[in-house]
């Protein structure tokens, strides 16, 4: 474990919370110490839900620790039992319970409860949150489904004659990204194909609908952080295959359904050839983010340099849209899902970059800043490192906050998916382009702070009569104040900036900024320039942009 100020993944047993408060008719006692029930918040805070999750803390206090903790474990257990009457229970512990080892799952097995109890044991100092939702939905669909799994080598039977198709969507829970509407999306999508949903799980699943779970052709893995182990063994188990396209961007929800076609036995063609808008609510054409991304208000956004990090799915999909379908060029690609690293290892070749491979958000931003990108799309601790850089981004995956989770549909799968994808990368570059607009003309005389509104012509009458630019300049201190740059501070040894260096360096664009001010440096400690003047920065900018 490390001691740090911001984490990407909380302990596994915060995973284990997201599947139990996913789930309908699920209830998971937790054997944790009075402080540990802080995980609370992230579902009322951040997921903004009307109830708090389905958990029983036994709560023990450093008291207890003279008696038999044990007992606590068995009275929270019966007592979850009495009051929610729930179809399955989960029993496990936090990261600090698990140092007493009680085994509070083995205690909750010896009780003979008349419902199945899933002990979960998750070791809390060598695994992480997204791994915890793995193993614990892995251990809910095993348990549930103990008593179908057929012989070794049974084939499976075909589907009924006149049948439509059917799929499980596997992986989505709360707290994930945007999970509620890519579900929505998905199923739509699904239902033009003629394939009929079985079973979502485990968001809005009960125990009744995992039992469900084998009447489906197959499985579509849609967040592999929480699905993959599951949908393997069910393949295994069952002989029911698995999606591994992440239908997220055009390019990719195409190839996602000719994947969906090619299990589900159909053919596709119609609505992949589909091109003329109102086919059944649903062609490539519908999705706007291909016309965007050629348009001409979009050309300035071609070659635009973009970090990327996140878990593992978002990442990896967000880069071959950055690519493909922004026209982007991809300079950093990362993960935090170690479990997932070859995956990402494998996609940072396509771009040649250099996965990250990192839980230390230190190590993200010094990779951040030393990749000088103009955008970055990534978690939450990704957009609090580009404000203090100066770098526009955009938030594709957890950890999220509130703000993440909008009450709006904004879905990031299928083709609307791909909509909200493009404005929510461009529209932090476009702001950017506006915001450096305004500084640019914030010291002329007709647009400074204090000059009263063109549009508002009974205003400019009553407002006092405009200066000439020159007596503006000569006379109040007003704008004249408000041109000074921020002094560029330099530290010892370092060359230092004349006074028109630095209002020069403030005219460049904030999101680039940085990366100039770096260069301009470099090019004069390299020729040994102890002042950076105006001609030096341009003499910097010419150098770099041979």
């Amino acid at each position: 474990m490390q001691l740090t100020l911001w984490t990407y993944e909380g302990p596994p047993h915060v995973g284990a919370m997201r599947i139990a408060t996913s789930m309908r008719d699920v209830h998971y006692v937790l054997h944790a110490p009075q402080g540990d029930t802080y995980a609370d918040l992230l579902f009322t805070m951040i997921e903004r839900q009307d109830r708090r999750p389905p958990v029983t803390y036994t709560t023990f206090q450093a008291r207890d620790l003279g008696g038999s903790t044990a007992d606590l474990v068995k009275t929270a257990v019966a007592e979850a039992y009495e009051r929610f009457k729930p179809k399955a229970l989960l029993v496990g512990e936090s990261c600090t319970a698990e140092l007493i080892q009680d085994q509070s799952g083995s205690l909750a097995c010896g009780m003979n409860l008349p419902i199945p109890v899933i002990p979960l044991e998750l070791p809390s100092y060598s695994k992480k949150e997204n791994w915890g939702a793995a193993e614990t939905f892995y251990h809910v669909v095993r348990a549930l489904l103990a008593d179908q799994v057929p012989p070794p080598g049974t084939p499976r039977p075909a589907r009924a004659e006149g049948r439509r198709p059917r799929a499980n969507l596997l992986g989505p829970t709360v707290l994930g990204f945007r999970c509620r509407d890519d579900v929505q999306e998905i199923r739509r999508l699904l239902d033009l194909l003629g394939i009929d949903v079985n079973v979502t799980a485990p968001l809005g699943a009960s125990p009744d609908d995992i039992r469900r779970l084998p009447e489906a052709d197959f499985n579509i893995d849609l967040y592999p952080e929480v699905s993959r182990t599951t949908a393997s063994w069910l393949q295994r188990n069952f002989g029911m295959p698995a999606t591994r396209v992440i239908p997220m961007g055009v390019g990719a929800t195409r190839d996602f359904i000719a994947e969906v076609a090619q299990l589900a036995g159909i053919d596709a063609s119609a609505v992949l050839a589909a091109e003329q808008p109102g086919v059944a609510g649903f062609s490539s054409s519908l999705s706007r983010m291909p016309w965007y991304a050629r348009s001409v208000d979009s050309t300035y956004l071609t070659g635009k340099r973009v970090f990327i990090f996140g878990d593992a799915t978002h990442a990896i999909a967000a880069a071959r849209i950055a690519k493909e379908e922004m026209g982007f060029t991809v300079v950093g690609l990362g993960t935090y899902s170690r479990e997932f690293a070859r995956d990402v290892r494998d996609a940072a070749k396509l771009y040649d970059v250099e996965a990250l491979i990192s839980d230390d958000y230190l190590e993200v931003e010094q990779a951040i800043g030393a990749a000088a990108p103009e955008l970055v799309l990534g978690t939450q601790m990704e957009r609090h490192i580009a404000k203090r850089l100066g770098v526009a981004c955009a938030v594709i995956s957890i950890p999220i906050h509130v703000q993440d989770v909008p009450a709006r549909y904004s879905p990031v799968y299928g083709f609307e998916g791909a909509n909200v994808i493009f404005d929510t990368w461009v529209h932090p570059l476009v702001m950017g382009l506006e915001e450096h607009l305004l500084q640019m003309f914030r010291d002329d005389f007709e647009f400074h702070d204090d000059a009263a509104a063109s549009h508002l012509p009974a205003v400019a009458r009553d407002a006092r009569p405009a200066a000439a630019p020159d007596a503006v300049a000569a006379a109040e201190p007003v704008a004249t104040a408000v041109a000074t740059p921020e002094p560029v501070s330099a530290a010892a040894g370092e060359p230092t900036w004349s006074e028109d260096g630095e209002r020069e360096l403030k005219k460049i664009p904030f999101f680039v900024r940085g990366k100039a001010k770096r260069n301009t440096e470099a090019f004069a400690r390299e020729h040994g320039l102890a002042t950076i003047t105006v001609e030096t920065l341009y003499d910097a900018k010419a150098h770099y942009g041979r």
